[in-house]
C-alpha cells in the first residue's frame, strides 16, 4: 500500500478530530464577593480552592467535592487575615449547600459551584497590647488602636515579641497566654499577648550529632562557636553560614536544646549533610570577531578532609578570531576556611597563560599566596603576595618581567542574583602594586569596576543596568609596566559593536600598544516579555588614554545593540547584536552568544 502526504495530511486531521479534549470534573464556578473591596476580593479568589479545581483536569469529582468542603475555612481563614470576622461564607454544589451534603452521597457529576462570599464589617483594633517587651524590640506599626485589625498583624506582633526576648538572650521565651475577644457590635478586635522571658541564657557546648567527611576539630573552627557568650539567633545564624560557605556541607542545621543545663546554659545540636565532594563544569561564549571561548572547571571541596576547596580552571579563547590568536590560560587554586579565625582564609594559587593579543604576545607564569576576610555577606577583601614571570613581544621588542606583586581586592557584592540580577549594586576594587626583582623598577595596577540595578513595574518586569569600568597603570619608567598590565577597548567586556582590545595607542604601522589608562561605560534596559524571555537595548562607550590617572592623548568609541535573553536553570542565555556607534576602530555588525547578562 503506497502512503502518500496527502493521505498522512488526512489521518493527521483525522487524528486531531477525534484527539479526546481534557476531562473536566467540573463545568463552572461562580464567584461573588458583597462590597466594594477589590483587593479583598482578589485575595478570595487567589485562596479559592475550587477556583482552582476548575481548570484541573486530574481532578475527579471527589476530589473537587472535598475542596469545596474545604473552601469554607480557606476563605474564612483569608477573610481573617485581611480582618473580617463576621464573614458568612455559602459553597453550593449544583444548589445544595456543600457542609449539608452527606460525605458518602458525593454526587456522580458536578456541573457549578458557587461560592458567594457576604465579608461583613472589617474589623480594627480596639485594644492592641504586648507585654512585657525587651527593650529595643520592634513591633508592626499597624498593631495598635484604630488599625485594621488582620490576623495576620496579631501573628507578627507576636513573633515580634519572642524575637525581642530572643535577641536579649533569652532563648526560652515562651508567648505564656492570649486574650483576643471580637466586638462585632462596633467591629473591633481587642488582642492581649502575655510573654514569659524566661532567664537570659548562655552558649553550652556545640554538639556534633551526624557523622561527616570533614574533620570535627575543623568543623569546630569553621563554625566559631561562641561557648560561654550571651545566646543570640543572629550568631547562631552566623556559625550555620560560616559552615554553608565552604561549600563542603549540602544541609546544615543547628537545634536548640529543650533544656538549659547548669548555670541556664543552652547546648546546640549539629546535623550535617555532606555535598558531593566533586564537581566540574564548562562554559563557553562566541563572538563573530573575537571568536570562540572555551572554558572548564573541577573542583574539590574537602580536598584534604578539612573543607579545604582545590579548584583548576582551564581555558582557550580566541578560537576562529578575527583579531590576535587563540589564547590559552590554565589556573589552580587551593582554599583553606578558617586559618586565620573563623571569617579568615588562606589560599595559594598559581597560573600558567600564553595570550596572543592585538598589540603583544606574553608568555606568563604566576605564583602566590594570600588571606581572604570575610566582614559580611555582601563584604569581603583578599591580599596576596606572588611572583610574576613573564616573556612578551610587542611594539618595544621581546622582553622579560620578573615581578613580586601584591595583588589586593574587596570586593562590595549586594545584587540580589549574581547571573540575572534586578536590584542592588557591585563594586570590586583591585590593586596591584608590583617591583621589578631584574632592575629595582616600581610600579602599580588598579581597577575598578561598578555595577548598579533598579527594577520598575511588575515583578521588576523592566531593569535598568548600568556599569563603570576605570583601571589605571603608573611606573617609574614606563618599560617596566608588562604589556598585560596596560589596557585596551572593545568587545564583549567593555565596548559591544567593536572588535576586540580594537582601541589603544597608535603607533603607526597599523600597530596599536595599550594605554596607561582606561574607563568603559555601559547601560541596559532589561524588560521581560514572558516569563522565559526577554530584550534588552545597550549602549557602550570605552576611552584608552596614554598617561596614567588619564593624563596624555586619549581616544573614544561606542557601540550599541539589542539583545535577547532567555531564562535557564544556570542562567539567562544571551544572544547581542551590536554595532558601532562612534569611533574608526570598526564597522559592521557583530553578534555575542553566551551565558548570564552582559553584566
Amino acid at each position: 500500500m503506497r502512503f502518500t502526504c496527502g493521505k498522512a495530511l488526512f489521518f493527521l486531521l483525522l487524528t486531531l478530530v477525534w484527539m479526546p479534549l481534557p476531562a473536566y470534573a467540573l463545568d463552572s464556578v461562580v464567584f461573588n464577593v458583597a462590597g466594594p473591596d477589590d483587593d479583598l476580593e482578589d485575595a478570595l479568589k487567589g485562596a479559592s480552592l475550587v477556583l482552582a479545581a476548575q481548570d484541573d483536569a486530574d481532578k475527579d469529582t471527589r476530589d473537587v467535592f472535598a475542596d469545596a468542603l474545604a473552601e469554607y475555612g480557606q476563605l474564612v481563614q483569608t477573610l481573617y487575615a485581611n480582618g473580617y470576622y463576621s464573614g458568612v461564607v455559602k459553597v453550593r454544589v449544583d444548589g445544595r449547600e456543600a457542609a449539608q451534603i452527606p460525605v458518602f452521597e458525593v454526587p456522580q457529576a458536578i456541573g457549578m459551584i458557587e461560592v458567594s462570599v457576604n465579608p461583613g464589617k472589617q474589623f480594627r483594633f480596639g485594644n492592641a497590647r504586648a507585654a512585657p517587651l525587651a527593650p529595643n524590640t520592634d513591633m508592626p506599626d499597624e498593631f495598635r488602636a484604630g488599625e485594621v485589625a488582620k490576623s495576620v498583624t496579631v501573628q507578627q506582633a507576636a513573633d515580634a515579641a519572642v524575637l525581642g526576648w530572643r535577641q536579649a538572650g533569652h532563648a526560652k521565651v515562651d508567648l505564656s497566654g492570649q486574650k483576643i475577644t471580637a466586638n462585632h457590635a462596633n467591629a473591633q478586635l481587642s488582642a492581649t499577648l502575655n510573654v514569659a522571658p524566661g532567664p537570659k541564657v548562655r552558649f553550652g557546648t556545640l554538639r556534633q550529632t551526624t557523622e561527616s567527611a570533614v574533620r570535627s576539630d575543623r568543623i569546630a573552627r569553621i563554625a566559631g562557636f561562641p561557648a560561654g557568650q550571651v545566646f543570640s539567633p543572629d550568631e547562631l545564624e552566623t556559625v550555620a553560614k560560616r559552615l554553608r560557605r565552604t561549600g563542603a556541607f549540602s544541609s546544615v542545621t543547628l537545634t536548640e536544646a529543650e533544656t538549659l543545663g547548669a548555670g541556664n546554659t543552652m547546648d546546640i545540636g549539629l546535623a550535617l549533610v555532606d555535598e558531593e565532594p566533586r564537581r566540574f563544569g564548562v562554559g563557553a561564549e562566541l563572538a563573530s570577531l573575537e571568536g570562540l571561548k572555551l572554558s572548564a572547571f573541577w573542583m574539590h571541596r574537602n580536598m584534604f578532609g578539612g573543607a579545604e576547596r582545590l579548584r583548576i580552571d582551564g581555558e582557550i579563547s580566541g578560537i576562529a578570531g578575527q583579531h590576535g590568536g587563540v589564547d590559552y590560560r590554565l589556573g589552580v587554586r587551593l582554599d583553606q576556611p578558617a586559618t586565620f579565625g573563623p571569617d579568615t582564609n588562606a589560599f595559594v594559587f598559581g597560573s600558567l597563560a600564553y595570550e596572543d593579543e592585538p598589540g603583544y604576545i606574553s608568555r606568563s607564569a604566576n605564583l602566590g599566596a594570600g588571606i581572604k576576610r570575610i566582614f559580611s555577606d555582601t563584604l569581603e577583601a583578599e591580599f596576596g603576595a606572588a611572583l610574576l614571570y613573564s616573556e612578551t613581544t610587542d611594539i618595544l621588542g621581546d622582553r622579560r618581567f620578573v615581578l613580586f606583586t601584591l595583588p589586593t581586592s574587596l570586593t562590595w557584592d549586594r545584587r540580589n542574583d549574581k547571573l540575572d540580577a534586578t536590584r542592588g549594586t557591585y563594586l570590586k576594587a583591585e590593586v596591584i602594586p608590583f617591583i621589578s626583582l631584574d632592575n629595582g623598577g616600581t610600579g602599580g595596577w588598579a581597577y575598578g569596576d561598578g555595577r548598579a540595578y533598579r527594577g520598575f513595574g511588575a515583578e521588576d518586569r523592566f531593569v535598568l543596568a548600568g556599569r563603570v569600568q576605570v583601571g589605571s597603570v603608573f611606573a617609574g619608567n614606563v618599560g617596566d609596566i608588562p604589556p598585560d598590565y596596560l589596557f585596551y577597548s572593545g568587545g564583549g567586556g567593555t565596548v559591544r559593536g567593536q572588535p576586540y582590545q580594537s582601541l589603544g595607542l597608535d603607533v603607526g604601522g597599523g600597530e596599536i600598544t595599550g594605554g596607561q589608562s582606561f574607563v568603559s561605560l555601559s547601560a541596559e534596559l532589561r524588560a521581560q516579555i514572558t516569563d522565559k524571555i526577554g530584550v534588552v537595548g545597550f549602549v557602550d562607550a570605552g576611552h584608552v588614554a596614554a598617561g596614567s590617572l588619564f593624563d596624555g592623548q586619549g581616544n573614544w568609541h561606542t557601540g550599541g545593540g539589542i539583545g535577547v535573553r532567555y531564562k535557564t536553570p544556570i542562567g539567562p542565555l544571551r544572544l547581542d547584536v551590536a554595532g558601532p556607534i562612534s569611533g574608526d576602530t570598526s564597522d559592521g555588525v557583530q553578534i555575542y552568544l553566551g551565558i548570564g547578562q552582559a553584566f
